[in-house]
Formats: C-alpha cells, structure tokens, sequence
C-alpha cells in the first residue's frame, strides 16, 4: 500500500526523534499492559504511525499482541495490521472474532490480503473467501490465480484509469471520487474500451493541463509496462531502473488489469536479498521464516545438509594429505600452514564468488562476458596473492627460521590465491548456464576446489622445493 506524504523526506533531527519515540513505545507499552493499565497504553500509540504501532506489537509477548492491538480504532487496525508479521496476523486471527477478522480483512487492499492469505491455512483461506464482499472476493481471487512469484500475484487492482476522448476537467472529478480507494493517483492509466492500455498520464501532467484539453492530447503513449506472468523479480528491476512509483500489469491481451507499487517491490528487494544471503550460506534457512518462529530440529535439518557434503568432500584434503605423508615426515613443519593457506584461499573464493553472484543478481554482469570476468578476477587473485605471500613469506621464516619451507607456503600462497579467484568467479557462471542457482551451489565446490587442490599445489611445491635444495 502506497502511503502519500506530503512534507517530504525528514530531517535528520526529525528522524532522530522518531528512532527516540518507537523506542519509548516500545519499552512503556509492555509495562503499561503489565500493569493492566489499558487507557495510557491506548494514549501511548496515539501519535505513534502504523509501522512503529506493528514493530511495538511485534515485539510484545504473544498474551499481549491481541491486547494491544484492541487497543486501536478500526481505522487504526486496519493500518496496523498489513505492517504486522505473517506469523502476528494469523495469532491475531485465531484470537479475533469472526466479524472483527472480516472487518479487518475485507478493508485491506488486494495484494496485501493475498500476502496474508498465502501464509494462512488453506481451510481459513476458504472460509475468510466466502464470507468477503463479492467485489472483495472477486480482486483477491483474480490476484490468487496468478502463479506465485510473478507481477500478477503482487499486483493490485486498485488503480485510476481514464479515457482518451476525456478531458481534464472530467479527470479531474473523477479522481476526487476515486482517491481514497485507489492504490495510488500519482500515475494514471489511459484505456480504450476493451480496457487495452493506450497511455499514461502523470498527476503533475493533468494538474498542469488546461481544463478542456482531452487526455489524448496530453497522455504519453510510449507505456513501460509488465506481464502478468513477468517474474516479480524482473518487475522490481523495471520499477529501480526507471525510478518509477508503479508499474501498470496487463494480461496476455494487453489488457491493464493491476499495477505494482514500488512498496511492494521493496517487500520483493527485501526477500530476495534475504533469500540470496540464506542460500550463500547453504540454505541455512528458509527466506519467508522468522527467525524465533522457526523450530531448531528445522534449523539444524536445513543446515546438515550442505555440511554433510562438505564433510564428505573433504576426505579429498584427507587423502591428499595422506598421499604426502613422507614430505611431511621429513619436515613437520609444512603441516603447521595447511590450515593457513586453505583457511586463505576459501576467503578469496568467497570473496570473488559473492561480487560475480551480486553482479549477475542485479544485471550488472552477464554470462556473455564470462571470460572477461574470470580474467579480470583471476589477476586480482595475482595481486591478492603478492600481497599476502610476501607478508606471509617474512612471517613463516620468523616462526619456523627454515626458508625453503617460507618459500614453499609464500609461493603456494600466490597460486591457491589465483585458483580461489579463478574458482569463485567461474563456478557460478558454469551452475547459472546449467540452470542451477549460482549462490546455493558455488560455495561448497569452491571450498572443495581449494582445498583439495590448493593442499596438492602446496605439498608437491614444498617437495620440489626440498629436493632441490
């Protein structure tokens, strides 16, 4: 739901007293609710605004949530309880009485409703359905139609539209009837009779025009615009690009039949960073759960699987170092900086992994320039390893006084360096082109690479190096 402000951005002082005022909610609401005292509770939230009223909620023991939120008008409620958490928004269903849920419910706009009804259960779903206005009913059953994750499913209907043969001062008029129902007037959408989209008219363009002018003359008919199958990925991408408000959404036919607001493309922005920064960690949670709301033999299910791939594919590093018990045996120190260079070159690894994963994740890189990618990362594993293999060249020579052993981990250093950066890099664009999620896949093969790889170049370094001497 887009909110209109009308004195801009705050000021900085003005945003410093607004941090000052949601922590003073906070902690003097749940005393005051202790204390049973429900009218300076209900005086507290008067001047606070709805999303600092849902964070105070939020936060609020599960026994008090039902309370404090009964402490709220209607009106008030209903503002309150699209910024709530899923899982706050299905306690409070199941503490409310059926009339007051519909109340709630039915006075949310489209797209909201569909976010809350997608996290209910399917039977409260149904009958929340049933019991909506058959206006009401018909929004929200359109929008659930839509495949999950595309723009007709973030969408709303609650948009202005005009017509061309219109003019201003018509528009105008019809605005003022509209507004208060509409999901924003900043934007105004042109149609023809079969509801095609023709054009777009901004509130300024209207307000600025002569009031005999007709939409035709003024409206500009070069419209961005969406599917409603586009992912809602692609649709939060269009709407940063572009620096738009919203976006209109048309069916297969042209057709306008919703538009998505840029709050609803944060929410999207938002999950998807989530998601992308759950799955650089192997999945170690589900992007849409809290995380006090999930169980921990959840937790540790979804954990246990990426290090139990890891564990297995570390037997690699095992066997190599098996395979070079003799060199070891012979000086026992080149074992005291395995952990050091592998420790080393999963950091670059993952360093360059998580710049190509972010660079494809917002367009900024391409698959067609992959070997330009892989070039420029590979000799920034150079630099990286000149660096570091110097210092740590100086530094293993203080600690063990036996310099073919500094040069062996100095130069190892370099090339496990070159290898993480030229590994980090490429495995994400080699699972991309096979049609595997780049940041779930990339993390423990590059740790396997390095360090299976990165122990052999090492060890048969320091072997070479020692029989030369």
């Amino acid at each position: 739901m887009v909110s209109d402000q009308a004195n801009g951005a705050p000021s900085s002082l003005q945003a410093a007293s607004r941090r000052e005022l949601r922590q003073l909610v906070k902690s003097q609401l749940q005393l005051l609710l202790e204390q049973n005292n429900l009218q300076a509770a209900k005086l507290l939230l008067v001047p606070v605004q709805p999303a600092d009223i849902a964070e105070a909620i939020d936060e609020l023991p599960k026994t008090m949530q039902a309370i404090a939120f009964r402490l709220l008008s209607k009106a008030e409620a209903i503002a309150v309880y699209e910024y709530l958490d899923t899982a706050v928004q299905q306690s409070l269903i199941e503490e409310f009485k059926r009339q007051d849920v519909l109340e709630i419910v039915g006075e949310m706009s489209p797209d909201d409703r569909v976010r809350l009804f997608d996290e209910l259960p399917a039977k409260v779903v149904s009958r929340l359905l049933s019991q909506l206005s058959p206006e009401e009913r018909q929004s929200t059953a359109l929008l659930l139609g839509y495949e999950t994750g595309t723009a007709g499913r973030i969408m709303t209907p609650e948009y202005i539209s005009l017509k061309e043969e219109w003019t201003v001062e018509r528009a105008l008029e019809g605005i003022r009837r509209l507004a208060n129902v509409s999901e924003t007037i900043y934007y105004l959408y042109v149609i023809d009779a079969a509801r095609h989209l023709t054009g777009i008219l901004s509130l300024r363009g209207l307000v600025t025009a002569q009031p005999s002018q007709t939409i035709g003359e003024i409206m500009v008919r070069e419209v961005v615009y969406a599917h409603t199958h586009t992912t809602q990925e692609e649709v939060a991408r269009m709407i940063q690009r572009y620096d738009f408000l919203a976006i209109p959404i048309v069916d297969t036919e042209q057709r306008l039949v919703g538009i998505v607001t840029v709050d609803d493309v944060l929410d999207v922005l938002e999950q998807e960073t989530t998601k992308d920064i759950y799955t650089l960690g192997g999945g170690v949670q589900a992007g849409a759960d809290g995380y006090f709301q999930t169980d921990l033999l959840t937790v540790a299910r979804r954990r246990v699987i990426w290090l139990l791939v890891l564990l297995i594919t570390n037997t690699g590093t095992s066997a190599v170092i098996r395979s070079q018990q003799a060199v070891l045996q012979q000086v026992v120190a080149l074992a005291a900086f395995i952990p050091l260079l592998i420790g080393t070159g999963g950091n670059v690894g993952a360093q360059s992994s998580t710049v190509v994963i972010r660079g494809l994740n917002t367009d900024e890189i391409s698959k067609s320039k992959a070997w330009q990618i892989i070039r420029r990362e590979a000799l920034a594993g150079l630099l990286l390893g000149l660096m570091l293999g110097i210092v740590v060249l100086g530094w293993a020579y203080l600690l063990q006084g036996n310099l073919a052993v500094a040069i062996a981990v100095g130069i190892s250093l370099v090339a496990i360096s070159i290898l993480a950066s030229v590994a980090g890099s490429a495995l994400p664009l080699v699972f991309l082109s096979f049609g595997l999620d780049p940041a779930l896949m990339s993390a423990p093969f590059i740790t396997t690479v390095v360090d299976v790889l990165g122990v052999l170049i090492y060890l048969n370094l320091a072997r070479f190096i020692l029989q030369t001497q």
